[in-house]
């Protein structure tokens, strides 16, 4: 969803943080949720996903995906799926594109997906 007046200013990618994009519409509004509901919390997985993406050692809190929600299919190619636990049930999902080191929000909201039910 492209920028609109009003909106807010993304912050700029510095030195080895990855850029954050938008994978659906959907994501956009539960980004917006999010923030709403837990503006602390959401900028802490905000910094911790930009920073490090992809942890040596994942969390009970951020951690690759299991199972058939593992890995997407972007542009033909298979990709790794994550998970940051935003709040008890709030969570953000997101798939790292490595050579164009983006990550793609294809979930964020205040309740668990649909996909994990």
């Amino acid at each position: 969803m492209s920028p609109k007046r009003h909106d807010d200013v993304a912050p700029p990618v510095v030195e080895g943080e990855w850029r954050i994009r938008y994978a659906n519409t959907e994501s956009v509004d539960g980004w917006r949720d999010l923030c709403g509901k837990a503006p602390g919390n959401t900028r802490r997985a905000y910094e911790t996903i930009r920073s490090n993406p992809r942890p040596t050692e994942p969390t009970a809190r951020h951690h690759q995906l299991k199972y058939e929600l593992a890995f997407v299919v972007r542009g033909g190619v298979r990709i790794e799926h994550w998970q940051y636990e935003v709040t008890g049930a709030g969570r953000i999902w997101y798939h790292i594109d490595v050579v164009k080191r983006t990550l793609w929000l294809d979930f964020a909201g205040l309740g668990h997906p649909k996909a994990t039910d």
